[in-house]
């Protein structure tokens, strides 16, 4: 029985991909005879796995979706990882009923259920000793992302209320294109039918949402990616800013931890760090928990302004 078992465990492990497999592939893969692998198909089917199967030639196994969720096949680190995933999350919002961040929370306190035995004392430990940091962040209803998901799939338009940054609510009708997720916020970049042309949503202002039975073709992205439009909207009124740190790499990259940077070393051992920013000021914190030397490449505006700081504090005031 205990050949059986692994035996069918191998299968499903394989099936969890998603994609499609000959007979002679599976067979070939876990060393079966091709007679042994219908009976184990068999199997998992009774256990609740719901496996498709094309007969004839081209036919293929393959594991769909179906109306509950079957008990997931972990190794170990994927266990390992999907708790400190959902804590993670977990920690992020204000746990609101309905959210995101609240589904995560009451689901780290279930999936020891579906764990083996043996990595249920790991699990346990893990929980026991692990602390998360609450990151505030607005709360964003699952349902919300789950309803916006599938409109995206089947290309239907939607239409919600929105409140804008500055408090005016207003109605808008979208053809939704990509979920974004960047600084502890869920985005939506979809073409404003009303206003023709692409706008960015937070999902944490939109109410009401209704998909409509309106289909829509798909557009071109108005740039590589979702992310990359966001972005630059985002740094529209930022400067870039270049400067050279006489530290590691890995030093830099912790002191700016909290900034979007693209680091290089160059000669010497120095890092080359590329940003964008509003303000000079957001320099400082990080620099100065560096304690290494810098020059401040481009734009010319903030080394002066570093400048002009730097002889403020040496000025003698007694």
């Amino acid at each position: 029985m205990a050949d059986v078992l692994q035996r069918v465990l191998a299968l499903l492990a394989v099936l969890q991909s998603g994609k499609r497999f000959t007979g002679a592939e599976l067979a070939d893969r876990l060393t079966i005879p091709t007679r042994t692998l219908r009976r184990d198909i068999s199997r998992l089917r009774g256990y609740g796995y719901p496996v498709e199967t094309q007969p004839g030639p081209g036919g293929y196994y393959q594991l769909v979706a179906g109306r509950s969720m079957p008990p997931l096949l972990l190794d170990d680190d994927e266990a390992v990882a999907t708790l400190l995933g959902l804590a993670a999350l977990g920690s992020t919002g204000s746990a609101s009923e309905g959210s995101i961040d609240e589904a995560a929370l009451r689901a780290f306190g279930k999936v020891d259920q579906l764990l083996p035995k043996r990595l249920r004392p790991r699990g346990a430990a893990l929980r026991a000793s692990l602390e998360t940091m609450p990151t505030p962040a607005p709360s964003t209803s699952a349902e919300t992302v789950s309803r916006l998901a599938e409109a995206i799939a089947r290309r239907h338009v939607v239409k919600f209320d929105y409140v804008g940054a500055t408090g005016k609510a207003t109605t808008r009708r979208v053809e939704p294109h990509r979920h974004m997720h960047l600084h502890q916020r869920w985005y939506l970049l979809g073409w404003d039918i009303d206003k023709q042309d692409w706008r960015v949503f937070r999902l944490d202002r939109v109410a009401a949402l209704l998909a409509r039975e309106q289909t829509f073709s798909p557009r071109p992205l108005p740039t590589g990616t979702g992310l990359d439009y966001l972005r630059e909207g985002m740094n529209r009124h930022r400067r870039r800013v270049v400067l050279t740190i006489d530290a590691s790499m890995r030093a830099v990259a912790d002191a700016f931890h909290r900034q979007e940077v693209e680091l290089n070393v160059v000669a010497g051992g120095a890092t080359r760090v590329v940003l964008t920013l509003d303000t000079w000021q957001w320099l400082l914190p990080a620099l100065a928990f560096l304690d290494a030397d810098f020059t401040i490449e481009e734009p010319e505006e903030f080394r002066a302004a570093m400048r002009h700081f730097g002889t403020r504090l040496s000025r003698d005031r007694t």
